[in-house]
């Protein structure tokens, strides 16, 4: 899949942060609650999805959620296509969605930049799923 969504930390309540992306929304026991707000993740993740996040190991293929190496205030939300020497390769699903931005435009992500793995979609009731 192709390039992520993008997410903004820190926008209670959810809706307030401007751009494409990923909205911080609840956090607690070890998960946090995004909503997607972008198309780069089309189809699998849709604007007005809820997602859980969990930190802990990533592997390729994962759906995760990052903070954009050059705004670390922005989170965003890609598909895990492989491990690199200076971190992991992410890409959007969607890779013509206006705005989209991934390793292609900022290269490999750090460990350290990674907030978690996309577990669950919990909205909207006709998509739930479970991520593996």
């Amino acid at each position: 899949m192709s390039r992520s969504h993008q997410a903004r930390s820190g926008c209670e309540p959810p809706g307030e942060c401007p751009g494409p992306g990923l909205q911080k929304t609840q956090r607690g026991r070890g998960m946090r609650a995004m909503a997607v707000t972008g198309d780069s993740m089309r189809p699998v993740l849709r604007p007005g999805d809820l997602l859980l996040v969990r930190a802990g190991r990533v592997r390729d293929g994962d759906l995760v959620v990052a903070r954009h190496p050059g705004r670390p205030e922005q989170l965003i939300v890609k598909r895990v296509l492989r491990r690199d020497d200076g971190g992991w390769w992410l890409e959007s699903d969607n890779q013509g969605a206006s705005g989209r931005q991934d390793s292609w435009d900022f290269g490999a992500v750090p460990d350290r930049l990674v907030v978690g793995r996309v577990v669950a979609r919990y909205w909207p009731p006709s998509r739930v799923t479970v991520f593996r």
